[in-house]
């Protein structure tokens, strides 16, 4: 049975990584397994990918980039400062005391005078007041302590970072060369980041992996209308995000960002700390509870969890808390949450029948749509609308049906023929849906696929509404 429309993501690495566990995690919800390449060798990444293929050719697999970063660099022992102290920056060795160096050549060039710098994810705090040709002299803010290989951000600077690094490259073909589903790339600040992928899939040979970008700081925010438009999804990043912009900005650019990936029909997915308390306790604080809701009720396809199933203690209680949330406030939103303007053209044929089934869900009780989607083009853009009903595509094509676990209510059902006419595929669809318990004979659906008289990759051009039995009769199969 399908007990929820939101899709969840599950973070794992090779610690805990065997097949019952995963299993475990599939049967609690997790549609899509998310590895952390920062954290992972190829020997480990390899390892988690071939025993989610031992439970399901429907788990989807997303391998994230760890992207460009700025770290501290060659600090032997912690450097131990207090608020008001002076401390240089340079991206060379320098024996002075309170100095260290950066692992970016250009980082003394690229930060002017003034810049707010940030240590450890925001836990340190300085500022530059001084800039000579090989240093900068920043004054401490708040008491604390620099170690070695921390993050360095520098919030509202855009420094010239390559959008690729070596390691994420090795990662990038690795991904390709197991026909992994997603490629989540780290920090990506513009369209070109996304091409830059791209490009690597495509010399490789494998250009039909997906691209997801993360948007984390200030520079992706700007730009999220040309990512968009370049990605086959976006993640909500609200980690790095945290940092980079204040912390109050960080709900009102998650809702800008979820809005423009529903305008332009592609998967949203939010991450960050959803459930971070269960990562040492067994239930979530209240707050977090209420981020799930809302981040659903703002229109999101999937909610993501890191550590909480990567090294939790609970990790099947925190997605199983994730699917009751999903499901709890699924039920008690709004059939509808957005604007027609929002959404595609409605002039061509596809798009106004899709339009129509919708409307159908509101005033109909309706049980399931059935999509003809050769491609899946025509289910992503139903999942714009954040139907109140499941929507099922059945396809010969495993690669097809993990990709759409993204989107928000798709569910695949994979068939070994390839159909040639739409009789076969509707009647096909509806007789496994009967078998899963999911519809009964009785049960209205709205079925939305090519012309029965023509062939079946035509294109969407018909919609019927009837019980599952009759529209079964009428085909005479």
């Amino acid at each position: 049975m399908i007990s929820k429309l939101t899709k969840i993501v599950a973070t794992i690495s090779d610690l805990r990584c065997e097949p019952e566990h995963i299993k475990d995690l599939y049967d609690a919800g997790v549609n899509v397994i998310r590895l952390n390449t920062a954290h992972q060798s190829h020997e480990d990444t390899i390892k988690v990918i071939e025993n989610v293929r031992k439970i399901s050719n429907k788990i989807a697999l997303m391998i994230d980039t760890k992207g460009p970063e700025v770290r501290t660099a060659n600090i032997e022992n912690p450097i131990i400062v207090k608020t008001g102290d002076k401390v240089i920056i340079s991206t060379l060795p320098i024996n002075e005391p309170n100095s260290l160096q950066t692992n970016y050549d250009g980082f003394v060039k690229e930060v002017p005078q003034g810049s707010k710098v940030l240590i450890d994810d925001g836990e340190l705090e300085m500022t530059v007041v001084s800039k000579l040709p090989d240093r900068l002299i920043c004054e401490i803010k708040n008491d604390g302590q620099i170690k070695n290989k921390k993050s360095i951000n520098t919030p509202g600077i855009s420094l010239k970072l390559q959008s690729v690094t070596e390691k994420d490259r090795g990662f990038i073909e690795l991904a390709a060369k197991y026909n992994v589903d997603f490629i989540a790339h780290s920090f990506v600040r513009h369209s070109k980041d996304v091409q830059d992928v791209q490009k690597i899939l495509n010399a490789i040979g494998n250009p039909d992996v997906k691209i997801i970008s993360k948007i984390e700081n200030q520079e992706g925010i700007d730009n999220i209308e040309e990512i968009v438009k370049a990605s086959y999804g976006i993640m909500v990043a609200r980690g790095d995000m945290g940092v980079e912009i204040p912390a109050e900005d960080v709900p009102i650019a998650q809702l800008k960002i979820t809005q423009t990936c529903i305008k332009y029909g592609i998967p949203v997915i939010t991450a960050t700390q959803m459930l971070h308390t269960m990562i040492e306790n067994p239930r979530p604080t209240r707050a977090e509870v209420s981020d799930i809701a809302n981040a659903i009720l703002n229109g999101t396809d999937a909610i993501m969890l890191s550590g909480e199933t990567a090294y939790g203690k609970y990790p099947i209680e925190a997605v199983k808390m994730m699917t009751n949330i999903a499901k709890k406030v699924e039920k008690h939103r709004k059939r509808t949450l957005y604007k027609d303007e929002l959404f595609y053209d409605k002039s061509t044929t596809r798009n106004y029948i899709i339009k129509c089934a919708i409307d159908a869900t509101k005033i109909m009780d309706v049980k399931a749509i059935i999509v003809d989607s050769l491609k899946g083009k025509t289910a992503r853009i139903m999942a714009t609308y954040r139907a109140s009903v499941p929507l099922f595509i059945t396809t010969n094509s495993e690669r097809l049906a993990r990709e759409l676990t993204l989107s928000y209510g798709v569910y695949s059902n994979l068939v070994d023929n390839n159909f040639k006419r739409t009789t076969e595929f509707v009647v096909t669809s509806l007789k496994i849906l009967k078998e899963q318990g999911i519809v009964t004979d009785k049960d209205t659906v709205i079925i939305i696929s090519g012309n029965p008289n023509r062939d079946i990759d035509k294109g969407t051009e018909f919609m019927e509404i009837n019980t599952v039995e009759d529209a079964i009769k009428g085909r005479n199969i």
